[in-house]
């Protein structure tokens, strides 16, 4: 019974669960940013024009 007792491979799942967690939110940036690592532009030549019209009072 004193392997109930052994905290040896206590520290190694703790690694692989920080680890992990840092995997998910990793993968979850790159879901929410996705169209900044596409070849997707993210603005579009109207979108442009419409900032210069107001920008210009107009």
């Amino acid at each position: 019974m004193d392997f109930l007792n052994d905290m040896s491979g206590q520290g190694a799942a703790e690694y692989i669960l920080l680890f992990g967690g840092v995997i998910v939110i990793a993968i979850a940036a790159l879901v929410i940013y996705r169209a900044y690592f596409t070849a997707t532009p993210v603005f579009t030549d109207q979108d442009l024009d419409t900032v210069r019209t107001c920008s210009r009072g107009g």
